[in-house]
């Protein structure tokens, strides 16, 4: 099954405004979006431009706290466990408006011990999986490298897949970022090869730099020829920082077509 690519309109087309990006990213050629957050937006006229561009929504966050100021998620966070609820719930609202199937969790900086920080987190995820699977999507879990976002709390794959195994929800799966990981553990092909089962999305950027693939260390076409052969049939998330116009750093991807 050939891969599929969802652009992130976080990264890509922004120049333009948000509800723009969806039709922008249609007519180069992209079938799915993602995005890091829609809750700024009214969901109806989100709706409406996913309508009319065509795009399938593939995947957006969790609200995460107050991303300006530097929060990284709030799931780890005891003393905020209400405000993660209330997330869970108004992130299904957008998602069945948007026709999303999945929503990604991240997890945060601590505030207290990590052990203390992992059992919120672990009972936060219960509780999202729960409603989550009520609502038919599948909710991920995402690690984050502690170069980028110093004292996040689930830095590895390993970590990850912990959190994942004592959740226990059926729905809750790793979502694998190749930057992330490229720069926290390497050894890309083999963890894909080991993990795919347990993998619902996947997300690409070149390192150093985060941006387009080609721009630096990781082999693209041999990685990702690799996730072909596997038979991974989830999005692709392109959510890389264009050196120029996102038009420009789309030679890759016409390539792999």
């Amino acid at each position: 099954m050939p891969l599929q690519f969802s652009a992130n309109l976080s990264f890509l087309f922004a120049e333009l405004d948000f509800t723009e990006r969806f039709g922008a990213a249609a007519r180069a050629g992209f079938k799915g979006v993602e995005f890091h957050f829609p809750y700024e937006h009214d969901k109806a006229a989100l709706a409406e431009a996913v309508l009319t561009s065509g795009v399938e929504v593939a995947l957006f966050n969790l609200p995460a706290g107050n991303w300006a100021a530097g929060e990284r998620g709030i799931a780890c966070l005891p003393e905020r466990k209400a405000e993660f609820q209330d997330g869970v719930g108004r992130a299904v609202e957008y998602a069945e408006a948007l026709g999303c199937t999945r929503l990604n969790c991240l997890a945060g900086i601590p505030t207290t011990g990590r052990d203390k920080a992992l059992d919120t987190l672990v009972d936060n995820l219960r509780f999202a999986a729960a409603v989550t699977q009520r609502a038919g999507i599948r909710l991920l879990l995402e690690p984050l490298n502690t170069r980028d976002t110093p004292g996040f709390l689930i830095a590895t794959t390993a970590q990850a897949l912990q959190v994942v195994g004592a959740v226990g929800g059926r729905n809750l799966q790793l979502q694998y970022d190749i930057y992330h990981a490229q720069v926290m553990e390497g050894d890309l092909a083999r963890t894909l090869e080991l993990h795919l089962p347990q993998i619902g999305h996947i997300q690409l950027a070149d390192n150093p730099g985060r941006h387009e693939p080609g721009t630096g260390e990781i082999n693209f076409p041999f990685l990702l020829r690799r996730l072909e052969e596997l038979g991974y049939a989830g999005w692709i998330g392109c959510e890389y920082k264009p050196r120029g116009a996102t038009e420009d750093s789309l030679g890759w991807l016409e390539a792999w077509r």
